[in-house]
């Protein structure tokens, strides 16, 4: 099929938004009055103005005594002023019922009412009662001690605006000047459906060929952060009547309207087919030059929005902020959102496809502004593609790379848009190698209070990230073929190496797979290598296991050499699933799943710090977690070799015993 065939037109990004508003209606929706308890979240539809003062009274500050403050001029220690004190105290809440004349006082509780005549509240502590006198030992000035009515909030002035969004803030101004309720925007309606034969809701059992639907709830929580009200339609299959009798629905009861998946024209992508054939103008735009997004489809119905969203989540995601979250904004009576950048240099090497603009999930790392350029920041691409479920919630943000760019340099300069409107640092930043050990001791750091980012990129990578000083913490096991050592050789001056734990690595295959009934990990490789129907899963290049897989295969390329799996646990997967018969991982990942392990090598598995980041607190925590014998008696039970204490000094054990 041509790309001509695919879709209608592939256009520019600005163009699409450009027909796409161009066919809505994009007034505000009507307004509608709602009680104060009601209001959070909504969107002023009016200009609110006090009706009150506020405080609608002089009001005192401090418990103490109403007084002329010219009377109190002079007051010190030694020679006090005497006041006459005159009347009952006046406790908050009730109406003065005399006046105060020069040389008399009142006292005066926290928020009481100022009497007529009194300019100044003298505090408690700074004067002494003898029976009706007051003593002052501290003079005061006109003012002090009192808050004037409508010092905050004068009556007619204007304290909200039309189109401001209430936040608790809003709302106890509201509070503050007596509403009881306020005028805001109809609350903008989303319906939103899921499509495709292979979707199923959580809590089903799984199936081969199947997909949870996490764009549904996706979708709608992204509708109810802008303040809109999510309408869920559920999962409807491909066929053509259910399709249709969704979209009814959906256009009686919504202002705007979300479908997610048969965007693609592939013969079971009925979702648009369906718009064209009942909204009116229809679909204006179905493809637009971009990545993740392209197949996105965008229709009006009498000036109603419809939108059909791609099926991979990165990809709904994005196209749901870039096209639709402004119509909900300004359908809700909001302002645009602005958008928040900052800097950053690129870590690695990107290419992108020419012709279309690409949207590159980063997450951000502090690091020597030296090294880093304005803000001191690198950019870490997340590359885990537009099906990624987890990509957008980790990321701090993402680089917009032009449609005519095709390659970015690393070390190349990069505006960086947050995704939310700041950047949240992470206290301990984690790169390197992935291991179920270091997923639970991460786990009981975020416990302690601590935010962690861990990006697995493989050993190698990591040290090399570690020597730049651009993480707090590498997890590695790389062997030294001319010592036999782990590690400790490749540490250079500035890194400290924690030591860890020891861990098996070997063969993993499907229970009952007789080509592995074999003694050995090399001689189950050796049999894999030689039948051509036995696939295997491979892990990324710079990972230490790979560099193990690698030295196994001595040189073989067999059948599924060039898949590559990021961590133990996408190998185990694909194992089980029965995309690929063997690979390699280490023992309690699978024993976890139910493997077959064959043991290729006991190795180590240790941490290294940058020695200028040693001392930040997230490091110290990690360093007393792996002293602490709870903690190793944990590592131990996921089938870890860990002694029962180990010194900080400890060193990595040499020698990978090949079996």
């Amino acid at each position: 099929m041509s790309a001509q065939e695919q879709f209608l037109e592939v256009i520019d990004r600005d163009e699409a938004e450009r027909r796409f508003q161009a066919a809505l209606r994009l007034e505000p929706l009507e307004a509608v009055d709602v009680g104060l308890a009601e209001a959070l979240g909504r969107v002023l539809a009016a200009d609110i103005a006090a009706e009150v003062d506020v405080p609608s009274f002089d009001r005192s500050n401090y418990d103490g005594f109403a007084v002329c403050a010219a009377d109190t001029y002079g007051a010190h220690e030694e020679g006090p002023r005497r006041l006459a004190l005159q009347g009952e105290p006046l406790a908050t809440g009730s109406a003065p019922s005399h006046e105060v004349v020069p040389g008399t006082a009142c006292q005066i509780a926290t928020g009481g009412v100022v009497p007529r005549g009194a300019d100044a509240v003298v505090m408690v502590e700074d004067a002494e009662v003898q029976g009706h006198t007051l003593l002052v030992h501290h003079p005061v000035t006109p003012g002090f001690g009192i808050t004037f009515a409508g010092t905050d909030i004068a009556a007619g002035e204007t304290v909200l605006r039309r189109g401001d969004r209430l936040t608790s803030r809003e709302t106890g101004v509201l509070a503050a000047i007596g509403r009881v309720s306020v005028p805001v925007h109809r609350q903008v309606t989303v319906a939103i459906c899921s499509t495709g034969d292979e979707i199923i809701p959580p809590g089903e059992p799984m199936r081969p060929g199947q997909v949870y639907d996490s764009n549904g709830q996706i979708l709608a929580d992204a509708v109810r952060e802008l303040g809109a009200q999510p309408i869920r339609l559920g999962i409807v299959g491909d066929d053509l009547d259910q399709l249709r009798q969704a979209v009814r629905r959906a256009l009686e009861r919504a202002d705007v309207v979300l479908f997610s998946g048969g965007t693609s024209k592939g013969q079971g992508d009925l979702s648009y087919r369906v718009l064209g054939e009942m909204t009116t103008p229809g679909i204006v735009v179905h493809g637009v030059a971009l990545k993740p997004g392209k197949p996105i489809c965008l229709a009006a119905h009498h000036g109603k929005p419809l939108v059909i969203l791609p099926g991979f989540p990165t990809s709904a995601v994005f196209t749901f902020h870039e096209f639709v979250a402004p119509i909900i904004r300004r359908l809700a009576g909001g302002r645009p959102e602005p958008r928040h950048t900052t800097q950053a240099r690129l870590a690695v090497q990107v290419r992108s496809e020419f012709g279309r603009t690409e949207y590159l999930l980063v997450g951000l790392v502090k690091c020597d502004p030296t090294q880093a350029g304005q803000g001191g920041l690198m950019a870490y691409p997340m590359g885990q593609g537009s099906g990624s479920v987890t990509a957008f919630s980790r990321a701090d943000g993402f680089v917009t790379i032009g449609r005519h760019e095709e390659l970015l340099a690393a070390g190349a300069d990069v505006t960086v848009q947050l995704i939310g409107s700041e950047l949240h640092g992470a206290d301990l930043v984690v790169m390197g190698s992935h291991c179920v050990g270091l997923d639970y001791l991460i786990g009981q750091i975020s416990a302690l209070g601590f935010r962690v980012t861990l990006f697995t990129i493989g050993s190698t990578a990591g040290l090399a990230a570690a020597q730049r000083a651009e993480c707090d913490l590498t997890g590695m096991h790389l062997l030294d073929a001319a010592t036999g050592q782990y590690n400790r050789p490749f540490l250079s001056p500035d890194l400290e190496l924690i030591p860890g734990y020891g861990r098996q690595q070997g063969v993993v295959f499907r229970r009952g797979d007789e080509r592995f009934a074999v003694p050995t990990a090399a001689e189950a490789a050796a049999a894999a290598i030689r039948d051509t129907t036995c696939v295997m899963v491979n892990r990324n290049q710079g990972s230490g296991t790979r560099i193990l897989i690698d030295g196994l295969l001595q040189g073989a390329r067999p059948a599924g050499y060039a898949v590559q799996a990021r961590n133990h646990n996408a190998v185990a997967a694909a194992i089980v699933q029965g995309r690929a018969d063997w690979g390699v991982a280490i023992q309690s990942v699978a024993q976890a799943q139910g493997l077959g392990f064959l043991p290729l090598c006991a190795e180590q598995y240790d941490f290294v710090v940058p020695r200028s980041r040693g001392a930040r607190p997230a490091v110290v925590a990690l360093r007393r977690l792996l002293q602490d014998p709870a903690v190793r008696a944990r590592l131990r039970e996921l089938g870890l070799q860990v002694p029962a204490a180990m010194p900080d000094n400890a060193v990595s054990r040499p020698s990978c015993r090949m079996v």
